[in-house]
């Protein structure tokens, strides 16, 4: 009884701690997005997609609003967009998108990082030939005939649709367009009255390593790590699933 207590304990602290990191993200998405083009999500875009995405995990609109108000306010200081470029052990390669308002402080966490888990740090670029940038929408798949939209959503950039499990195992539908037609996409899906559970630029990964599972637990150490700073924004990786 006392075990399963404390499983149910850690698992609900592991998915407050997850939404925490989440909304903290997603904040800062919104005060980059009101940086940029104005405290409006009627004619600012990417204030638009973050507050879609905000909805999607529920962070509630009080903090959204507050997120916005804050990042209005011409004294508060923006963040900067770094991304940082290694392999973790054993070969795989990591990219770490960031986010923040000390540069020193993120570079040397990301750093220490990849030392403390033998992995290494690269140049910026030395891995354009293994991630791909793609737009990518995530909508629930409900009626929606997924092959007569692939037709209709050519002209929009896209490149592939398809249905994958959620965390919940759930159907979600999966689009992926160019990088540079998430605008087009974005409207085509409004247009047609899709409602968009999540809107982001994401990296693929274009080959794979393979790895034991022995390996998988070395290089998670590190995944793990980098997911728990409140600078990193996104992080990808090419280990085998």
């Amino acid at each position: 009884m006392g075990r399963a207590f404390e499983f149910r304990k850690e698992r609900k602290f592991k998915r407050w701690t997850k939404m925490a990191v989440q909304f903290t993200r997603i904040g800062k998405d919104i005060a980059i997005a009101v940086k940029e083009s104005g405290p409006h999500p009627e004619t600012n875009s990417k204030l638009r997609t973050a507050i879609q995405n905000a909805k999607a995990v529920n962070m509630p609109k009080d903090r959204v609003d507050a997120a916005i108000k804050r990042a209005s306010d011409k004294d508060t200081a923006g963040y900067e967009e770094f991304v940082y470029e290694g392999y973790a052990p054993h070969g795989v390669a990591i990219l770490v998108e960031t986010a923040t308002d000390n540069t020193n402080r993120t570079v040397a966490n990301v750093r220490s990082y990849f030392t403390k888990t033998n992995g290494s740090l690269g140049k910026t670029g030395s891995l354009d030939f293994i991630f791909k940038r793609v737009s990518t929408f995530r909508f629930e798949p409900g009626e929606w005939d997924l092959e007569e939209l692939e037709l209709d959503l050519i002209d929009a950039g896209l490149e592939e649709i398809y249905v994958e499990a959620d965390e919940e195992g759930n159907d979600i539908a999966v689009i992926h367009a160019g990088f540079e037609d998430f605008g087009n996409m974005q409207k085509a899906l409004e247009e047609k009255g899709i409602e968009v559970k999540q809107a982001k630029l994401e990296r693929i990964p274009l080959t794979h390593k393979a790895v034991t599972e022995e390996q998988v637990a070395d290089v998670n150490k590190l995944l793990d790590k980098l997911e728990e700073d409140e600078d990193v924004q996104a992080v990808y990786h090419n280990m085998e699933e």
